[in-house]
């Protein structure tokens, strides 16, 4: 095995982006793989977005807090079945896109390693695959969702009663941090689970035709053997990130705003963004290739089931 780097499949990436968005260019390759790159991000780009407007005046805040606590509890009987119905609705909503976007991921997959544009045959081939790491990525959300939500609960129950009363004090200030850095601690590995999941035990399930748990098991032993440059991965992948993150600025600075107006329509933009996409993609799977042939999509005989 060559020595493990995390500069040269830049090269080899942007080539592969050529080969499958520009040799020869072709419209209608774009937009097929674009919808395939579009379900792969599904439900996992864009931000919040929101006006913060701020009242002037600390006793206001008091104020409208308790106005607000008031009409809710004189409304309830009508306010919680609402509450539950909209908490259902966002559930069931979530469930939907993560599994269509398992779905998407081997899709999109599919159309870097083997420079086709096809979304049935992708769709058909990958489902019991795709179904797989849905059911993974399920259970991984809930069992986030349990770990988090009892910290999420805890600390509204310390912070609202020194909110209203204005009681703030050194100790609940201090359980407050510490539940907050408890939080980002977990929220950084669960980031890191799906992470690894999208950009190695995804190639993997490709390539063996097994389940995701299987495919974890052997990433596993991989990440075990291998943890020091699977870190330097992690964090190059930061650099890359701010720098796609510069041009795509200077992008939209260039384009008075235009070209971010049009990135931001559902599956325009994945579209417009393909490129990097694409070299997203087919970095981490070249980045992978560099553990053997074994895990190499990009083969003749590496394909997938």
């Amino acid at each position: 095995m060559e020595t493990i780097s995390v500069t040269n499949p830049i090269a080899l990436a942007i080539e592969r982006v050529k080969q499958v968005l520009f040799r020869p260019f072709d419209l209608g390759k774009w937009f097929t793989i674009g919808f395939c790159a579009w379900l792969a991000g599904l439900g996992e780009r864009g931000g919040a977005r929101g006006n913060f407007n701020s009242k002037s005046g600390h006793s206001d805040v008091h104020q409208d807090f308790e106005h607000a606590r008031s009409y809710v509890v004189e409304n309830l009987n009508w306010i919680l079945p609402l509450a539950i119905f909209i908490l259902v609705i966002i559930v069931a909503w979530g469930v939907l896109l993560i599994w269509l976007n398992s779905r998407g991921k081997f899709m999109f997959l599919y159309c870097v390693a083997l420079n086709r544009a096809e979304v049935v045959e992708p769709w058909t081939r990958f489902a019991d695959l795709a179904n797989s790491l849905f059911w993974f990525r399920l259970v991984l959300a809930l069992i986030g969702m349990v770990i988090g939500m009892p910290l999420v609960i805890f600390m509204a129950l310390l912070a609202i009663p020194m909110f209203r009363n204005d009681s703030w004090n050194f100790g609940g200030i201090m359980i407050l941090i510490a539940l907050g850095v408890a939080l980002v601690l977990i929220s950084i590995f669960f980031f890191l689970v799906r992470k690894l999941t999208r950009d190695f035990v995804v190639p993997i399930m490709y390539l063996r035709g097994s389940r995701c748990v299987v495919a974890w098991r052997e990433f596993r032993h991989l990440l075990s053997a291998n943890f020091g440059g699977f870190v330097l991965y992690l964090l190059f992948q930061i650099v890359l990130s701010l720098v796609i993150g510069v041009m795509i600025l200077a992008v939209v600075v260039v384009t008075c705003c235009v070209a971010g107006c049009f990135m931001a329509i559902p599956y325009i933009g994945s579209v417009l963004l393909l490129p990097v996409s694409t070299f997203s993609r087919a970095y981490s799977l070249y980045y992978l290739a560099q553990y053997g042939p074994s895990y190499n999509v990009f083969q003749p005989t590496a394909i997938a089931i």
